[in-house]
């Protein structure tokens, strides 16, 4: 055995399905060994969308995704994903080559230092000087990857190590799988927090993607209906509470005026559950820094002048819930059906708006909505759409709407989309993207094409950089550098052997998006859009 079969036994053992990424000389070895394994490896066309693809599979699996990459412009093309995964608390580990240690001292071919380069968008990274301790490295970056809260780790791989062989007799071993322990709330923090929230007028929960990721979603919606407390969801937690309940006042994390902000602003108690700052600052919903605030997750409160918590309680989050709800008598459905209704009028107003054409975003979001499974996981780029997406798109099961909010990084949602449909492929994927970033990483419909994965691209189009024009308009009243042009989306989704729609009326739309998702094959929807309302807020 050599040491790039042990890697790849380690990488078993972890119960690793697939590995995404980029053949490369310095990884030869590492690929050798793969071809003799149960793992699948995905061949990409890019190292960023090998990146992206195993960040969405931690998303979506909470299990560590694994991207593989040779050494020098591999290893770079991997560090926005990389970045991306780690800022979104996403489980991921990246293999990256390297040159053999005897050239690594000095100037050398594709030689640089990957591991000083990769050390600030990780939560751990090592290189590997000794094949013997291949066992440790990948068990601790594992379990770094995939303990809360969750980011990425990174193995610089020297191509001289997975060379070395091992004797029968000293062959090292993977360790043993070890996942840390969940401790329990304590009962004094409990008492505090119940103190706290009795002596509230208009409470609301703040809920966070650590909610989702720690399989507390049911026991925040026990919690608030028990205690008839609405919910607000970042943009990562939307589904968490669905939002066809009364309870759901859909997201946080605009920073203009919107229902949500007046909410939190009308509120007293705010009610953090897995809540992340990356995710929407507390500056933005808490800037007065008058608003009493309970924390609810598995570590200490970030520090911070806007989030001063009354109560922290730290454990398990669905125990935390549990017993805090115990003994506390519900509220008056008064505050909670004020703040729904809220919504409700004004997300009516803006569906009732006359279709036009292009497209208004809001008419767009409604027809794909309506052509959706409840369990259809939909991966939401950067840009404009992403706004609009995050604030109105309605979802009903945590982690069916996939965005890039931490490192906010475009090019996500294709490659993810990827990764969505290879790990459920019974289930309706949809990449919902503007043209800039699609054409970001549009290469990888080579890849969905190849391992025929039935995805649906939903680009919207606006020739330009649809958010930065916006915002160019409202601060200097003129736009620049913002505007580009398209291929021929059709034509360029039929040379990669997909399907190509486009959408020439408002009414096409749905019927497009049927075809779409009932054919066996990826399928590019080119639809306009015209975002020329902004973000559409209506006042209250």
């Amino acid at each position: 055995m050599n040491a790039a079969e042990l890697l790849i036994r380690c990488l078993e053992n972890e119960g690793v399905e697939l590995v995404f990424g980029v053949p490369g000389e310095e990884n030869l070895h590492i690929l050798d060994a793969l071809a003799d394994s149960a793992i699948r490896f995905i061949p990409v066309r890019h190292e960023q969308g090998a990146a992206f693809m195993a960040d969405v599979y931690g998303r979506l699996t909470g299990k560590a995704g694994v991207c593989l990459s040779t050494l020098g412009p591999g290893a770079t093309n991997l560090l926005t994903g990389v970045a991306d995964a780690n800022m979104d608390r996403a489980p991921l580990v990246a293999l990256t080559g390297q040159a053999n240690l005897d050239r690594m001292h000095k100037e050398s071919h594709q030689c640089v230092d990957i591991v000083r380069i990769f050390r600030p968008v990780t939560k751990w990274n090592a290189g590997i000087s000794r094949s013997s301790v291949i066992p440790e490295a990948v068990r601790k970056a594992f379990k770094v990857a995939q303990t809360e809260k969750p980011g990425a780790t990174h193995l610089d791989i020297p191509e001289d190590i997975v060379a070395e062989t091992f004797a029968e007799s000293s062959r090292p071993e993977p360790l043993l799988v070890q996942a840390p322990f969940r401790p329990e709330p304590l009962a004094r923090q409990i008492e505090r927090a119940q103190k706290v929230l009795a002596q509230a007028r208009r409470p609301v929960f703040l809920a966070g993607h650590g909610a989702i990721r720690n399989q507390a979603a049911d026991a925040v919606r026990a919690c608030a209906q028990r205690l008839n407390i609405p919910v607000l969801h970042t943009f990562m937690a939307k589904g968490l509470m669905p939002d066809h309940h009364p309870l759901s006042l859909y997201t946080l994390g605009l920073k203009a005026s919107d229902h949500a902000n007046q909410t939190i602003g009308e509120a007293d108690l705010v009610i953090t559950v897995g809540y992340d700052f990356v995710e929407f600052a507390p500056c933005l919903w808490n800037p007065d820094r008058d608003k009493h605030i309970v924390h609810l997750d598995l570590s200490p409160a970030e520090v911070d002048a806007h989030y001063l918590v009354d109560v922290g309680v730290l454990g398990d989050l669905r125990l935390s819930l549990e017993q805090i709800a115990e003994g506390l008598d519900p509220w008056d459905s008064g505050w909670a059906t004020h703040v729904r209704n809220r919504v409700e009028s004004m997300f009516q107003r803006l569906r009732e708006a006359p279709r036009t054409w292009p497209m208004r975003p809001q008419h767009i979001i409604e027809d794909l909505r309506a052509e959706l499974r409840e369990d259809a996981l939909v991966i939401t780029d950067v840009g404009f759409h992403k706004l609009w997406m995050a604030r109105l798109f309605s979802c009903y099961q945590p982690n069916t709407c996939i965005l890039s909010n931490g490192y906010a990084a475009m090019g996500l949602s294709l490659p993810g989309a990827v990764a969505a449909k290879l790990l459920y492929p019974d289930r309706p994927v949809v990449a919902v993207v503007g043209d800039g970033g699609f054409l970001m990483n549009a290469h990888e419909l080579e890849t969905a094409v190849r391992h025929q994965l039935a995805l649906v691209v939903l680009v919207w189009r606006d020739n330009g950089y649809g958010v930065i024009r916006w915002k160019q308009s409202l601060q200097f009243h003129r736009t620049f550098g913002v505007d580009f042009t398209n291929p021929d989306m059709v034509r360029f989704a039929e040379s990669f052997g997909a399907v190509g729609y486009r959408v020439s009326a408002p009414d096409e739309l749905r019927p497009l998006l049927r075809k779409a998702l009932d054919a066996q094959a990826p399928v590019v929807i080119d639809c306009p859009v015209d975002y020329s309302d902004g973000l559409g807020l209506v006042p209250a």
